[in-house]
């Protein structure tokens, strides 16, 4: 998705329980070189070079109770 501002980022919903979702957002950290998926309150969840390990994190967290 594309805000009017033009930030993108990827709405992560989960069917079952469609109140448990996330945008998530890549950006480059500014110390150093490398990319990273972020949460959207801003804080590093995962290195961008692993999009499977992110994706495992972002089904973790977004689970409802007995999945």
């Amino acid at each position: 998705m594309r805000t009017h501002s033009g930030r993108v980022f990827v709405r992560v919903i989960n069917p079952n329980a469609t109140s448990l979702a996330e945008n998530v957002t890549c950006r480059s950290a500014s110390e150093v070189p490398d990319w990273w998926y972020c949460w959207s309150w801003g804080e590093r969840m995962h290195q961008a070079d692993d999009p499977a390990g992110a994706a495992t994190k972002v089904a973790r967290v977004l689970a409802a109770v007995g999945e």
